[in-house]
């Protein structure tokens, strides 16, 4: 378990340190590319998309706020709850996260070169069994 964990956090540290690099280019931080990246496709309220990419609340509303300051990201009502208001990218948002595209495309074009798809398939499938296992048990 104890080198799971450390390698575990290792790898976290890799993949923020080059979702900021990826991001960088675009004027997005990788915190603000994870949550406008969450609510592409659906608004979502802020907590929805803490859950989904595993952080606080709180930390995905101060990125939220930063976002919708700088034209990003906006809030709409949100029918189902009239306090948690839904978060939406702007054209401006998408625009950045189009901006990532291409060396988020050629980065994993390298990743899957170096490691194969089927391992990259394998360990994506291994990880997500990991998270559901845990979350299992920290319920339980």
């Amino acid at each position: 378990m104890s080198a799971l964990a450390k390698t575990t956090f290792r790898l976290h540290g890799q993949l923020v340190a080059i979702g900021e690099a990826l991001a960088r280019p675009s004027g997005l931080t990788g915190a603000s590319w994870q949550v406008l990246a969450a609510v592409l496709r659906t608004p979502l309220p802020v907590a929805d998309v803490a859950r989904e990419i595993g952080v606080t609340r709180q930390s995905v509303q101060r990125v939220a706020d930063l976002l919708v300051a700088q034209g990003l990201a906006d809030y709409q009502p949100n029918p189902r709850h009239r306090r948690a208001k839904l978060l939406i990218a702007t054209s401006a948002g998408r625009d950045a996260i189009r901006c990532i595209a291409p060396g988020h495309a050629a980065f994993a074009g390298r990743l899957a070169g170096a490691l194969g798809v089927a391992t990259m398939e394998d360990t994506l499938a291994a990880v997500r069994r990991l998270s559901e296992v845990l979350e299992a048990l920290k319920e339980g």
